[in-house]
C-alpha cells in the first residue's frame, strides 16, 4: 500500500480530457420479476429516463463488438508502444472514458515517481466473448458491450478479464472499465433472449450496490444502508483495513454501471469507484453478482490502479 499513499499526496487532475458527460443514461427497463429491497434511492444517482425520440441508428451486432474489440486491443497496444504516451490527452482520449480515462491520467504520477506503467500489451488467448444488450435497450447517447478475455495481468498470469465499453453515434469504442477476476472465480452466464441478447440489469439495484461498495471505501455510513452488503469474503473487506491506515482521496461517486441478469436469476455488475475529476488519486474496478433473492454482494473481480 506504499504506493496508495504516497500518491495521496500527488493527485492529478482530468484537466483537457474527454470523458462522457455524467454517466451513462439507461432507458428505462420494465418492472422486474423479481423483488428487490426497498430502500431510499441514492441522490447522487440519476433516475434511468426514457430514450428521447431520435433519428434511428443502426443496431450494433455481436460481429460488429467483436470487431470493435480487436481494432481497440491494435490501438492499445500500439499505442502502449509510444514514448511517454500518457502525456498526451488526445492518445488518452481516444481510447479511454470515465474510470479507465482515470488510470490513463494516473500514469503521469507514476513517471513522477519513477514508477513503471501500470498499463500492460493485451494480447488475449482464444476467442474473446461479447455480451450486449437489445438494440432497443441500449442507451440513447451510444452503444455498450461487455467483453470477457483470457490475458496476462500486470504480473504475467493469464487471467479471464471483464471489460465494458462505450461509443457515442458516430464516435469508436472507447475502454469504459476493466477488472480481471479473482482466482477460482468465473463470470456468471448471462440469461439471453432468442437472438442473443442479454437481459437487462434491475437500474435500482445497480445504483443501491455501486453505493454501497462507495459507502464502504469511504466508511461514511453503516453498513447494508443501501439494502445490501458486501459478502463476508470479499476482497475489499480484506484490502481496506491496509489501505484504510493510510490518507488516499475519497471516492466522490462512479462510473456508468454495466451489466446483464444471469442465467440463473441473479445480477451481474461492471462499474469502477472514481474520485473527483480535480483530485484523481486512484480507481477501484469491480465485477460483482447478486444471487437470486439475495442481498448479499459477492465479489467476483476487482482491480486498484493508482
Amino acid at each position: 500500500m506504499r504506493r496508495t499513499l504516497l500518491i495521496a499526496a500527488f493527485a492529478v487532475t482530468l484537466s483537457g480530457c474527454a470523458a462522457v458527460p455524467g454517466r451513462i443514461p439507461w432507458p428505462a427497463a420494465p418492472p422486474s420479476p423479481t423483488a428487490t429491497p426497498t430502500s431510499t434511492p441514492v441522490a447522487s444517482t440519476p433516475t434511468p429516463t426514457p430514450a428521447p425520440s431520435s433519428p434511428a441508428r443502426a443496431a450494433l451486432t455481436a460481429p460488429e463488438a467483436r470487431k470493435a474489440l480487436l481494432t481497440w486491443l491494435d490501438d492499445y497496444n500500439a499505442t502502449l508502444k509510444r514514448r511517454k504516451w500518457w502525456r498526451q490527452n488526445s492518445r488518452l482520449d481516444a481510447l479511454f472514458i470515465e474510470a479507465a480515462l482515470h488510470e490513463g491520467v494516473l500514469e503521469r504520477n507514476h513517471e513522477t515517481f519513477g514508477w513503471k506503467p501500470g498499463h500492460k500489451p493485451i494480447h488475449p488467448t482464444g476467442t474473446p466473448a461479447v455480451y450486449l444488450p437489445r438494440p432497443e435497450r441500449q442507451p440513447p447517447i451510444g452503444d455498450w458491450f461487455i467483453a470477457k478475455a483470457t490475458y496476462k495481468d500486470v504480473k504475467g498470469h493469464a487471467r479471464p478479464h471483464l471489460l465494458a465499453f462505450f461509443r457515442a453515434p458516430g464516435g469508436p469504442f472507447k475502454l469504459a472499465v476493466a477488472t480481471p477476476l479473482h482466482w477460482g472465480q468465473r463470470a456468471p452466464e448471462p440469461l439471453l433472449d432468442a437472438a442473443g441478447h442479454v437481459t437487462d440489469m434491475n437500474a435500482t439495484m445497480a445504483a443501491a450496490v455501486a453505493e454501497e461498495y462507495r459507502n464502504f471505501w469511504n466508511n461514511e455510513k453503516k453498513e447494508g444502508a443501501s439494502g445490501y452488503r458486501l459478502a463476508r469474503d470479499s476482497y475489499s473487506r480484506k484490502a481496506f483495513p491496509a489501505v484504510n491506515k493510510g490518507m488516499y482521496v475519497r471516492f466522490a461517486g462512479h462510473g456508468s454501471v454495466f451489466g446483464f441478469r444471469t442465467a440463473d436469476g441473479g445480477s451481474f455488475f461492471l462499474f469502477a469507484l472514481v474520485n473527483s475529476t480535480k483530485s484523481v488519486n486512484q480507481v477501484l474496478s469491480e465485477a460483482l453478482l447478486v444471487p437470486k433473492g439475495s442481498r448479499t454482494i459477492r465479489e467476483l473481480g476487482a482491480n486498484w490502479f493508482s
